[in-house]
Order: structure tokens, then sequence, then C-alpha cells
């Protein structure tokens, strides 16, 4: 590969920002050379920044520690010295997706993990594993946005990809209805039992915006590249619930599905073992093998044991079985900051490096 592509991390000091972090220490193809954050914490070095607010169980690594963090809105100055970023900011969301596009314009990529522009038509909003074609609207982006080599790319919520991996080598059999309960960590909303003592031995039966997301993102996952961008898919029908549980890192769903065409148990795990995508084709760094798991047990999996499946990158299923009401049920789990997060935007950026998206300046 050469000399690494130069990465800052926008957003830098929060949970997600901290996992990107710990993801690309080592990594071969990317090396942190800037971090951005709030007002507040820019002009501090790294280390600094993050004193008794680090969130990951690993230490701070020694080869970031010592970066000055720079405020996220001077863009120029950010973009200036790297070759893309990883955005992941806490703000509004239209001020995110101004953030978002003024970096794009500097002619600098940005993979983002926000939310914002998930919906912006010549956005992919991408698993590199499920809908890789959707990277072809990147031109149309620039064009709108008038640069060359700038972009943003976005990644799905962190909730769907516990069950939407999972489904997707089921298509070909027309899934007409689902329905999602997801059993979602406390890390999704960037805390942990300390920032959140009232989670112990708690359940809170509502996390804002999920639902929505978790019934229409798969849609756009599944959608096609139209004329205008990504035009989402008409069917099938999904309901969810969403629902906050003491555990630090995992999402978990229990869904339900009916086909068009039922598949029997045994064709539904033979495309399970046998699905892989570009990054597992291209052998990625971060690429997950396999990227699904499937447990015969009948507790798996579970989360503690089963969340850091493949580096936190897989995603791990168990109890298929039929349903009386729908065709079949199952349950799966994803490593949200990871797979659903930090990670999923890694992979997806050596995903556009292998593709020649992003390059170095």
């Amino acid at each position: 590969m050469g000399s690494k592509l130069k990465v800052s991390i926008v957003g830098g000091t929060g949970m997600v920002g901290q996992r990107f972090v710990a993801l690309l220490e080592n990594h071969p193809w990317f090396e942190v050379t800037g971090i951005a954050a709030s007002a507040g914490s820019a002009g501090k070095t790294y280390a600094e920044a993050v004193t008794g607010r680090w969130k990951m169980t690993t230490p701070l690594p020694a080869s970031v520690a010592g970066i000055m963090v720079k405020n996220a809105s001077d863009v120029e100055a950010v973009a200036g010295e790297v070759d893309f970023i990883f955005c992941a900011v806490d703000m509004k969301k239209d001020e995110i997706k101004a953030l978002e596009e003024a970096y794009a314009k500097t002619g600098t990529p940005v993979v983002s993990n926000n939310s914002a522009h998930r919906w912006t038509p010549d956005v992919p909003m991408v698993v590199p594993e499920l809908n890789p074609e959707h990277n072809a609207v990147i031109d149309m982006q620039r064009r709108r946005l008038g640069t060359t080599r700038g972009f943003i790319t976005v990644k799905p919520n962190c909730s769907i990809q516990s069950y939407v991996p999972a489904l997707t080598p089921l298509r070909e059999f027309g899934i007409s209805k689902i329905v999602a309960c997801t059993y979602q960590a406390i890390s999704g909303a960037g805390k942990n039992f300390t920032d959140w003592p009232d989670m112990i031995d708690n359940v809170i039966p509502y996390i804002g915006g999920e639902e929505e997301k978790s019934e229409q993102e798969p849609l756009r996952i599944w959608g096609s590249v139209g004329a205008a961008g990504i035009v989402k898919a008409s069917a099938p029908l999904i309901t969810a619930q969403c629902i906050r549980v003491p555990v630090t890192d995992g999402h978990m769903a229990a869904t339900f599905v009916s086909f068009d065409k039922k598949p029997s148990r045994e064709e539904i795990l033979a495309r399970w073992s046998a699905f892989e995508g570009i990054p597992q084709k291209l052998n990625l760094p971060s690429a997950p093998k396999p990227f699904l798991t499937y447990f015969e047990e009948d507790n798996r999996p579970q989360t503690r044991l089963d969340r850091d499946n493949a580096n936190g990158m897989g995603v791990t299923i168990g109890r298929l079985r039929e349903d009386v009401m729908f065709d079949y049920k199952f349950v799966s789990l994803s490593h949200n900051t990871v797979r659903g997060a930090a990670g999923g935007a890694v992979l997806m950026a050596e995903l556009l490096k292998a593709e020649g998206y992003i390059t170095a300046k």
C-alpha cells in the first residue's frame, strides 16, 4: 500500500471518536494524524482532552496522546493536513449537514458516523457487505458540491446492523413482513454505567427516533441507484420496538420474518453460511471472516460472549425456528460501537480506498 493515508477524527473526544482512535492504532492503511473536537477541547493535547473521559477498555494509544486537538469548525485547518476524515460529532442535525458539506467542498472525503445525511439522495449509506453499489452516487454528489475529490458517505443506524445483515441473504425468497425487537446497549447513547447509574438493574422501553430508523433505514440499504440518487425499496413492511437494556456494548435483535416463497431451514442456514461481500473477497483489513456466524446452541448468541466475534465486526445469529404467525424467527447480535459505528466506518473507508474514491492528496 505504500505510505499510509492521513486521517483526522472530527469529534474525536466522544465515545465513538475514541473508538475510532482505538481501532486505528496500527492500522495498515490509515494513520491518525489529526483530531478535532469542540472549542472547549481545542488547544489541548488529545491526552489532556480525554483525561477522566477515556471510555475504552484499552489504554490511550501513545501515538495520538500528543496530537493537538483542533476546533472542528476550523474546516480549512483540519482538512488541510489530512487525506480524509472520519466524522463523529455531537451537534444538531442541520449543523452536522453544513459541517460535513464544508469539509467535502475542501476536496476532503468525509466518512461519517452521523445520521444527518442518511436520507440525502446522493449520499451513499452503506454497509460494505450489503450495498456497496450505492457508492456509485458519489460522482453525482461531487457534481452537486462542486468538487472533484471530496464527498460524504455515511453508515446506517447501529441497531439495524444486528438484523439487516442476516435478512439480506434471504431477499431472494421475497421478504414480505418483518418485526424487529432490538435490545440496545447503553454505549449506543454514548454512555457507560458510571455516566448513567439509572440504567443499572433497569430497562427503558423507549429510545428516541430509533424505531423510525429501524423501520425505514433497511429500505434505503435495500434500495437502488436512480437518476437522482438512492431510491429506497418499497417493501417489505417493517415494524420495530427498540429497548434500552443494562448492557455495556452489543445490540441484540429478535426478528420475525415472512416470505413470498418460504425457504426451508436448511436453505436459510446455507445462505448464511455462504454469504460474503466485497470486503471479504478483497480481504480488506477490517473485514470479518466469516461475516455471519450461526450458533446451533439454544442459548447463543449471548451479548457478553459474542459481541466481540471477529474483533467486533462479525454478526452472530441463533435460534432459527418456525413461527406460528410468521414463517421464521431468530435472534442476532452485533457490536454497536464497532460494527455498528466506528468499525463499520473504518471498513467503509477501506472499501472506498480499494475502489479509488479515497486517495492521497
